[in-house]
């Protein structure tokens, strides 16, 4: 059998690496429910890419920097997925409404929508900041 530190260690070893397959899977199965095709034959990575794409052209460099502050407390292994989902909502939103420019009403309402409730606080911390009102997104913010 071994020493006991060593089946000890054993044990420990594959309890940690199951542990962490196990949340990587997690986040590839996620990744693979969003790439599966919807009723319309477009899954939601599709409408994401074909949201940023009818709007990039919109985007100045002053609301780029707005999403890049918004997007500052994820942490930069998931940072560039993050932004991309916010602005395929962002766009989304700018194409529902059939803007001409981007504004930041889209970029504010399309990141609340997105993002989950807990990263709401950042977002008024980020506008206080900036001196933007946000009352006119109270009740998204919930």
């Amino acid at each position: 059998m071994g020493p006991l530190w060593l089946q000890w260690f054993y044990l420990l070893f594959w309890l940690t690496l199951i542990s962490l397959m196990s949340i990587g899977g997690y986040f590839m199965f996620r990744k693979f429910l969003k790439s599966l095709p919807k009723k319309d034959g477009k899954s939601a990575l599709d409408w994401q890419e074909y949201y940023i794409q009818e709007t990039i052209h919109l985007w100045t460099e002053e609301h780029k920097k707005l999403l890049n502050e918004l997007v500052a407390p994820v942490p930069t292994l998931f940072r560039d997925v993050a932004k991309q989902s916010i602005a395929g909502k962002i766009g989304q939103l700018a194409l529902e409404a059939k803007a001409t420019e981007m504004k930041e009403e889209f970029i504010i309402e399309g990141y609340i929508r997105a993002t989950p409730k807990r990263d709401h606080k950042w977002l008024t911390e980020t506008l206080k900041k900036k001196n933007i009102d946000f009352n006119p997104y109270k009740h998204l913010l919930g």
